[in-house]
């Protein structure tokens, strides 16, 4: 049996999970909380960060673009002319750059803000150390943020027919994970003539984003644009 160890409201975790559903794999999802001590996690993965993926007695694959990789390398070539990753070196570069762009640049300057202080602070507000009050100016200063990384994906899906070029690859996930997470809370002014709400629509139809659509955090509804698919 396949296992993730995910946050539903993460990422990196999300994205790990678009690609499992588009490779068609049986998996399990095993949520943890990441500010949540958790020895499970620490064993599977010392830096006590998500996602962590785990096939059979194999050991433990970490992080969103590590998981990508594996994938790619062990069912890659069996995807055929839907592989996820192009077969030229400039074009996989490019592919993994935006990747890394997603899920580590956005999430650093937009995406961990908004769902910590959004999410995490209800969520684990009896947690020892965990504050249920939204800090209002980390709110504005990562929507401030936002605008600049919507302006980038508005350049890339105004200029390419997918993310990364001509062809739907890894980064499109990447990119649909975060925008799934920012969707989800409500955070992004989706404009009716924009190519980035087009490029979304496209990629949100896909059938391995059902489960993602299906997603509920208690106490925290998603937004009345989030499982609709003609929005």
């Amino acid at each position: 049996m396949l296992k993730l160890y995910h946050y539903t409201l993460d990422a990196s975790s999300r994205f790990a999970r678009l690609l499992l559903e588009e490779y068609k794999a049986d998996y399990a999802l095993v949520e943890r909380k990441p500010w949540v001590r958790d020895e499970k996690l620490l064993e599977l993965n010392p830096a006590g960060e998500l996602p962590v993926f785990v096939e059979q007695d194999g050991p433990a694959i970490c992080g969103g673009m590590n998981v990508s990789e594996y994938l790619d390398d062990t069912r890659g070539l069996a995807m055929g002319r839907a592989r996820l990753m192009p077969d030229h070196p400039h074009a996989r570069a490019e592919v993994r750059r935006l990747i890394s762009w997603f899920l580590y640049k956005t999430e650093k300057d937009v995406t961990s803000y908004l769902v910590n202080e959004k999410a995490a602070k209800r969520q684990g507000r009896k947690e020892p150390g965990m504050n249920g009050t939204p800090d209002s100016a980390i709110l504005r200063a990562a929507r401030s943020n936002l605008k600049t990384h919507l302006d980038y994906v508005e350049f890339l899906t105004g200029n390419r027919n997918w993310i990364a070029g001509d062809k739907m690859t890894s980064a499109d996930f990447a990119a649909a994970a975060v925008f799934s997470v920012l969707d989800y809370l409500g955070e992004i002014p989706w404009k009716a003539d924009s190519a980035t709400k087009s490029w979304y629509q496209r990629i949100k139809s896909r059938p391995g984003f059902r489960s993602i659509l299906a997603d509920k955090v208690r106490g925290l509804p998603p937004s009345s644009t989030y499982a609709d698919l003609d929005f």
